[in-house]
């Protein structure tokens, strides 16, 4: 029986436990899922000049054992702005940020939280929640099965905020608790090669149109 060194024995251990933990063929280990994912909202093009010329908004998502954290940033905003922040089936916006021509409508979508803007232009929300690669919603009654919401955009709350842009008041959208709130002003786009929102953090792209690994 060969006797190896303690030195040749530890080497071994350490191959055999990286190798374990990397993506292999047939039999290989899972990688693990992201622990963070940080993304750009793009603002709706139609009202840049009513958020402000150098509105960024910035969503980090930690994930956790029970639920997800998210903290959105606004910065460069027109002060005392108010929005409805919302996770949403689809997205207006093409992955650069332009209008898809094709788009119909948001579909699925849930009310998350409210998000203002200060004095100075700058806003803050937080939301702990279910998020990555899980976020969905179903409705038996009306035949609508399991559907994630994988975007996160957010609303004008007040409609008379984005009439100076074009928006016609007296036909506001249902994205505020009072299911009368102005136009969407920011939202997050499709990834590249996959066409799914940001929130989802694994992709399976063997299936057509790409799914999300749960």
């Amino acid at each position: 029986m060969t006797h190896l060194s303690l030195k040749t024995r530890q080497l071994l251990i350490s191959a055999a436990a990286a190798a374990s933990m990397t993506v292999c063929g047939v039999g290989g280990a899972i990688a693990a899922k992201p622990a963070s994912v940080t993304f750009a909202l793009h603002v709706n093009p139609q009202f840049l000049a009513c958020v402000g010329r150098n509105a960024k908004a910035v969503a980090k998502v930690t994930r956790g054992p029970l639920a997800d954290f998210l903290e959105l940033t606004l910065t460069g905003f027109k002060p005392g702005l108010a929005f409805d922040l919302f996770t949403v089936q689809r997205s207006n916006l093409r992955f650069d940020g332009t209008v898809d021509p094709d788009f119909k409508n948001f579909g699925l979508a849930w009310y998350q939280s409210d998000v203002h803007t200060d004095a100075e232009g700058d806003g803050k929300a937080f939301l702990r929640t279910i998020l990555l690669d899980q976020i969905f919603g179903f409705d038996p009654e009306v035949a609508l099965p399991p559907t994630n919401t994988f975007h996160l955009g957010f609303w004008f709350n007040n409609p008379n905020a984005a009439k100076p842009c074009g928006f016609d008041v007296t036909k506001p959208t249902p994205f505020n608790g009072d299911h009368k709130a102005g136009p969407l002003a920011f939202i997050s786009t499709p990834k590249r090669g996959t066409g799914l929102g940001p929130l989802c953090s694994d992709p399976n792209t063997s299936t057509v149109p790409a799914t999300c690994n749960p």
